[in-house]
């Protein structure tokens, strides 16, 4: 098991809800598919955004990144809708 690190950056006046951690993960979940290994989710407020820790199913660090990279592309439109973007790598 790796653990990854996917930073949100607010780009919106959206105002902050407290629902919008469970949003989030629940938009990462909805996008999933088994061959990303995603096990688990958990999500932490930062003053700029949101900070998700992707826990996947992984042997090594390089292929755990890779296999995040289309979850995350599959999921940038939803989760733009909550006022969010992906940080640059």
């Amino acid at each position: 098991m790796r653990v990854v690190l996917a930073s949100l950056t607010t780009v919106s006046e959206v105002p902050r809800r407290s629902e919008t951690l469970a949003v989030v993960t629940d938009l990462l979940w909805a996008h999933a598919r088994p061959e990303d290994g995603l096990e688990h989710v958990k999500p932490r407020p930062t003053d700029h955004g949101i900070d998700l820790y992707l826990f996947v199913r992984a042997a090594d660090d390089l292929p755990a990144i890779a296999q995040m990279r289309p979850l995350l592309d599959r999921a940038r439109h939803a989760i733009a809708a909550q006022g969010y973007s992906l940080a640059a790598d």
